[in-house]
């Protein structure tokens, strides 16, 4: 039987090899950011849409649609296009933000890569170990959990499923791997409760993987002042390969 080490290496020469594949294709993000106060009424809320492209060293997005509303002088604006009205406001400034570091414009599946620890370099600061065998979109998966290596380090930790016969993600989610502070928390005032991220990956016709959902919903308590709760779930979708290789034979003349 194979270790959660062995999957996880296998997951990552896969990863290091999907990205020939994944730049062969073109696709439509959809995003949708909100943020309201906790237990309370929506404040803002963006639509985006983009066309997605692969260039050599990454993606390139081209906006298609923003579309929007906010809560002003007791009613809710809607707008459409840019510039966003509001935009920056507190919330239309940390709605900017969050999607921001969606657009990683420097991957091929057009999420940022230190979200999740797949590929071989994200893999060296992690330990994991192997929970089980199950099925999951009627595949046979392998259930992985992992952490840092090093426990007082906070960055994510989680629970991954592994395609057993591919050695694709199918599903990952993560948390942070330990509260932030008790300091920064009391003298700063800030803090990121229930912060973690769950992506669900789609396999093409020609073996690629590509996240085809991604959500996640946390609340940002920072500075004293800024108090949110905030929704994000972003769709790929449309899937379209631009580019089939083709090998040219050279015969000679027929005799």
């Amino acid at each position: 039987p194979l270790t959660a080490d062995a999957i996880m290496a296998r997951v990552a020469a896969n990863q290091d090899r999907s990205e020939a594949l994944r730049k062969q294709y073109v696709y439509r993000q959809h995003i949708r950011i909100l943020t309201h106060k906790p237990k309370g009424k929506t404040l803002r809320e963006e639509t985006t849409e983009y066309d997605v492209t692969p260039t050599p060293d990454g993606t390139q997005k081209e906006l298609r649609l923003l579309t929007g509303r906010y809560w002003h002088q007791g009613k809710y604006e809607t707008f459409q296009g840019q510039p966003a009205p509001g935009s920056g406001s507190l919330d239309g400034s940390l709605i900017d933000g969050l999607r921001d570091d969606l657009l990683n414009e420097k991957t091929k599946d057009g999420l940022a890569k230190d979200l999740f620890p797949l590929t071989s370099e994200e893999q060296k600061n992690y330990e994991f170990r192997l929970l089980g065998q199950e099925a999951q979109q009627g595949r046979s998966v392998y259930h992985i959990g992992f952490r840092p290596k090093d426990r007082n380090e906070i960055t994510w930790a989680g629970e991954a499923y592994i395609d057993a016969t591919e050695f694709q993600p199918v599903r990952v989610f993560t948390k942070l791997s330990r509260r932030i502070p008790f300091a920064v928390r009391t003298l700063l005032g800030t803090d990121v409760p229930g912060i973690g991220f769950n992506v669900v990956y789609k396999r093409q016709g020609d073996g690629a993987w590509f996240p085809a959902t991604f959500g996640t919903e946390f609340r940002i308590h920072a500075l004293f002042f800024i108090n949110r709760q905030v929704s994000i779930a972003l769709e790929n979708s449309a899937f379209e390969r631009t580019h089939v290789e083709s090998k040219m034979k050279l015969v000679g003349p027929a005799e």
